[in-house]
């Protein structure tokens, strides 16, 4: 079972371009697609598809549109009651698969909001394999609130997992040694947000990236999933390193393919894999899912783990 927690999910809406976007233009769109988005939910969606359990916990009446589409698609939605009328995420699509994000802010989070998605996480945790933290965190809410709820929950037999950016994972990072997750998936750029590093060398470098990654690792956390765009992906447990090289991939939109990747880990630690097969997984589900419109996410039979070349790092761990 992966409960998935999204405190600030939106409605994506994907626009594909038959021309590179040019700003101040006027530019017919090819297509449009619309879809009841956020990091979590995206992995509940994978997670249903692959045939695991999943539980999608966020802020939202009970008869939002959101909420009934999840439903819909088979996907178990808890939402705890927030008025606010949920944001809407734009993602511009070129031709060539770059992607412009225009992300809303979202309504503004309450006490008694923030309190019943604690409460609704604690009440699943003791059925759940993992419980993943994803995305930005609504206006209002306090920076340190993931690093709260991670504090909380280690008690429970749930692992915990969190993907999330700027100030809430600066301030997770800070405050690793009152409780870290046992896994934390960071890109090239957030790295270097805590690390000092350079952003373009630790997305192209495989190694940097990889002794990045070690500094939470020599901090408590488990095991870190650094996604680095077209290099692949490092994996960093204390056991080991290793890097992940995806298939040749004609991308198409590459949102959607980080969270992808992180249910592609997840899966491979239901399922038993071994490190190196966790991270070939991820990164073949990232790869798949870079390969489809907006934020479709791919089924099974479209990821090949078997095209994904992974190699042992050489790195001092434990230091």
């Amino acid at each position: 079972m992966i409960v998935t927690l999204t405190p600030n999910p939106s409605h994506d809406r994907t626009v594909t371009l038959t021309s590179p976007l040019v700003p101040g233009a006027v530019q017919r769109a090819e297509s449009v697609i619309s879809q009841a988005g956020g990091k979590g939910v995206n992995i509940s969606r994978a997670s249903v598809a692959a045939g695991i359990p999943s539980i999608a916990v966020l802020p939202a009446t009970k008869d939002d549109p959101f909420v009934l589409e999840l439903l819909t698609a088979g996907i178990d939605c808890r939402p705890v009651h927030h008025g606010g009328a949920l944001r809407v995420n734009i993602t511009i699509s070129d031709p060539d698969g770059t992607t412009t994000k225009l992300n809303s802010p979202g309504p503004t989070a309450t006490p008694e909001m923030l309190a019943g998605l604690v409460e609704m996480l604690r009440r699943r945790a003791a059925s759940a394999d993992w419980i993943v933290l994803a995305g930005s965190l609504p206006p209002g809410a306090p920076v340190e609130w993931y690093a709260d709820l991670v504090a909380g929950l280690r008690g429970s037999s749930a692992r915990i997992a969190v993907d999330t950016s700027d100030a809430p994972l600066r301030a997770l990072v800070e405050r690793l040694d009152a409780g870290a997750p046992h896994l934390m998936k960071p890109n090239g750029e957030e790295l270097a947000s805590f690390t000092g590093g350079d952003p373009d060398l630790l997305e192209s470098d495989p190694e940097a990236a990889a002794t990045a990654a070690l500094t939470l690792v020599d901090r408590g956390v488990d095991a870190v999933l650094a996604t680095l765009g077209p290099h692949g992906a490092v994996l960093v447990t204390a056991a080991g390193a290793w890097h992940a090289t995806p298939p040749p991939t004609s991308v198409v939109s590459t949102v959607g393919a980080g969270d992808s990747s992180l249910f592609g880990y997840l899966l491979g630690d239901i399922r038993n894999r071994t490190p190196d097969q966790r991270l070939a997984l991820a990164v073949a589900y990232g790869s798949a899912a870079a390969g489809l419109p907006g934020t479709t996410i791919p089924h099974p039979s479209q990821v090949r783990p078997e095209l994904v070349s992974v190699r042992d790092l050489n790195l001092t761990l434990g230091g």
